[in-house]
């Protein structure tokens, strides 16, 4: 099966298990979905949600953050670990979207990647969910779960993301990337994927691998 097929596939099933699936960051404007990814790094989305309910609060315009106190700001996002290294960037990042482009999130890899603390996984989210661009937000569920069913044989996510853009049609990039978040949460999972009450598993390499080496 070429990895075209395995990739239609996929999508056919994910689609039915999770058609309405959106990014599980709360937010309600662009710039808060871009701080709270921020802050998912090592994170869970669920604990960075708990921790923005009040932080979009304590902090509502991007003005606020360009000028928040350094050591307050470690404090408030604290839970969600490596606070320091996140809280300077996140400073820094509403101080460039400011400065140098108008308060406005931008609109480009290009751009959007001259901002402190953020990268290429953070740039697609931002193309895919806030400007409805084709994007590939290549997370850990992502790889792990596209390395499995064989559309991918790389870990980098620059690399997976390459691999993806020739096998997922752009238009739903995005959504696809999405549905594999969750369902690597909850069937897929890193250590212990329930292939038993997986609808993927009649195509997937990783399983499929599995039954022949147990017989």
């Amino acid at each position: 099966m070429t990895k075209k097929k395995i990739a239609l596939l996929a999508i056919e099933e994910l689609e039915k298990l999770y058609p309405d699936i959106d990014c599980t960051l709360n937010y309600t404007k662009p710039y808060e979905l871009m701080i709270g990814a921020r802050l998912a790094a090592q994170c869970t989305d669920a604990r960075v949600n708990i921790v923005t309910e009040k932080l979009f609060v304590k902090y509502p315009n991007l003005e606020s953050f360009a000028n928040a106190d350094l050591n307050e700001l470690e404090n408030d996002i604290k839970p969600c670990g490596f606070y320091h290294t996140k809280a300077k960037s996140i400073i820094a990042m509403a101080q460039k979207l400011i400065n140098d482009f108008g308060g406005e999130i931008p609109q480009t890899m290009e751009e959007l990647l001259t901002l402190p603390g953020i990268g290429r996984k953070t740039a697609n989210l931002m193309l895919g969910d806030i400007f409805g661009k084709p994007a590939i937000v290549t997370d850990t569920h992502c790889i792990r779960i596209t390395g499995r069913l064989g559309l991918t044989s790389n870990k980098e996510p620059a690399k997976v993301e390459k691999d993806l853009l020739k096998l997922i049609p752009p238009e739903i990039s995005s959504h696809f990337c999405h549905q594999t978040v969750q369902f690597g949460r909850d069937v897929c999972r890193a250590r212990k994927p329930d292939c038993g009450k997986c609808t993927l598993s009649y195509f997937c390499r990783y399983n499929l691998e599995k039954h022949k080496k147990e017989k």
